[in-house]
């Protein structure tokens, strides 16, 4: 958004401006000393925390535009207004009276300017930090092993995700993927999209509530996060450029409402499936994918036409086979999938932890063998038989013909009642490695011994007892072990605690694949 109110409010100069000490993206704030998104007042150079943290930046510009009531104003107090302040992690500036981002600049390019010195003093301090760090551990053998033992180098490398209101659905899903290798790894690997022309050209593109839809690009502002989550950075990373090209192009996540995770990755992975398909910057995904050895075309699933790293990490194949009850025949149609949604089978509905003892555990192949077993349609799902012209009563069974590389797993949790959307809070066991889809095959007898077998990548949970509200966190393995990601915070945990968890969304690498991710 072009912005009217920078002349009067853009007033500190890099070179005269009091900054705190330390890094931008750490800074505190200097009412209630959070170092959670930290914003700086482009007026005064004073710093305060975000609208989603404890809203001191907003409470800062609300106090300004409090009248004088004992002294008369003068013409430059009138004229001086804290109304434009920059996020000092992403750099990007937002306007209160606005009420948006902004794009443009003032006439001497102060904006610019001081982004520019935000950026050297990150950089300046993280220089220095890696310095002291290289330090520290050459002079002490000792420390490396210790660091080494506890994890803490390994814990350093994961980043957490802020939450900008409501957007843990977001997080858990962006969290997740990022630990899928070979997904992930391809997008990284793109190089970067400059999506603005002329005088703009070069510089950073910031996403606004008033772009058009031309001007948005999921895949690019993907890349960016998934780059930003494994870079090292201790601060928590903030994903509203992410966040506002989603509310661009998928209307039903805009606002600040709880939304569905698994919703969420469903319309995230189509969407950056199409934009793939479409080619970008004068070069097309399908070249690129080509160019990939690790994604051969035997792996492809199309999936709404051209094969793209979505369906090729994702896709798999069933086999729907329904027949009739009345004359016998059967019908079978092949249908493409990029992740499988089951139910709990209602016979463990009540079992709600794992150490509760009334009845068998719920697991993960009961409810495999659920969504694959021979199952009579109802009154209602009545099937329109060809040889009896009329519809009939039938059977229908799904097949397996084709396992994807990343097999995705959506435990069916809320149900829609009368009234209300209800959870299934029952415990479902799972394997963290070693699961075996092979029974599950259209033609078992040719695959691999291999080719069957999944180890877990990482979790989505659900924490609370409605889909419009609770919290969502993910667990994820990354070069060995297990963290917890609950928005901006990330945790080393281990595998006990994993298994404890009500999974919601469950994603399992194969393992030829997992062997083959070093090779991309």
């Amino acid at each position: 958004m072009e912005c009217p109110h920078l002349g009067s409010s853009v007033c500190i100069a890099p070179g005269s401006a009091r900054f705190p000490q330390g890094s931008p993206s750490s800074w505190c704030c200097s009412v209630c000393r959070s170092n959670k998104s930290p914003w700086v007042c482009l007026t005064c150079s004073s710093v305060h925390c975000g609208r989603y943290v404890n809203g001191h930046a907003k409470k800062h510009y609300e106090d300004a535009q409090i009248p004088l009531t004992n002294h008369k104003k003068t013409e430059k107090q009138e004229k001086v207004q804290h109304t434009v302040c920059m996020d000092c992690s992403s750099y990007s500036t937002y306007c209160y009276r606005c009420d948006d981002f902004v794009v443009n600049d003032t006439k001497l390019g102060l904006v610019q300017k001081v982004r520019e010195h935000l950026q050297n003093l990150e950089n300046s301090a993280f220089t220095a930090d890696r310095h002291r760090k290289r330090k520290l551990l050459e002079n002490s053998s000792l420390n490396s092993k210790l660091l080494k033992v506890n994890g803490s180098t390994n814990a350093l490398c994961a980043t957490g995700l802020r939450n900008l209101g409501n957007t843990c659905f977001m997080n858990a899903i962006l969290q997740s993927l990022s630990n899928i290798q070979q997904f992930c790894c391809y997008f990284k690997e793109l190089p970067a999209v400059e999506l603005r022309n002329g005088k703009t050209a070069g510089r950073r593109t910031y996403h606004t509530r008033s772009q058009g839809d031309n001007n948005v690009s999921l895949v690019e502002e993907f890349r960016k996060t998934l780059c930003a989550l494994w870079q090292g950075s201790q601060t928590a990373f903030s994903p509203e450029s992410l966040f506002y090209v989603v509310w661009k192009i998928m209307p039903n996540f805009r606002g600040y409402q709880q939304q569905d995770a698994h919703e969420f990755m469903r319309y995230l992975l189509d969407h950056l499936h199409l934009e793939l398909q479409g080619g970008f910057n004068g070069v097309s995904r399908s070249v690129i994918l080509q160019e990939n050895s690790g994604l051969s075309a035997s792996n492809k699933c199309c999936i709404n036409g051209a094969s793209t790293v979505v369906t090729a990490i994702f896709g798999g194949i069933l086999q729907n086979e329904v027949n009739c009850l009345i004359c016998g025949t059967e019908s079978r149609k092949f249908d493409p999938f990029l992740d499988l949604s089951l139910d709990i089978p209602s016979q463990f509905r009540n079992k709600r932890t794992k150490n509760q003892e009334n009845g068998p555990m719920c697991t993960l192949r009961d409810c495999l063998r659920s969504f694959t077993d021979l199952e009579e349609l109802d009154e209602t799902e009545l099937y329109m038989c060809h040889k009896c012209k009329k519809k009939q009563k039938s059977t229908k069974k799904f097949w397996i013909q084709k396992l994807p590389k990343v097999l995705c797993l959506h435990l069916k949790r809320f149900h829609w009642t009368e009234y209300l959307r209800n959870k299934v809070d029952t415990y479902v066991e799972f394997p963290l490695r070693d699961l075996d889809m092979k029974c599950y095959l259209l033609e078992p007898e040719n695959s691999g011994p291999e080719s069957c077998r999944y180890d877990l990548a990482a979790v989505v949970v659900h924490h609370g007892s409605g889909v419009g509200s609770g919290h969502y966190t993910a667990y994820a393995t990354h070069e060995g072990r297990w963290f917890h990601f609950n928005d901006s915070t990330v945790t080393l945990t281990d595998e006990e605690t994993v298994v404890k968890a009500k999974a919601y969304i469950l994603f399992y690498v194969d393992r030829q694949a997992k062997s083959g991710s070093d090779k991309l």
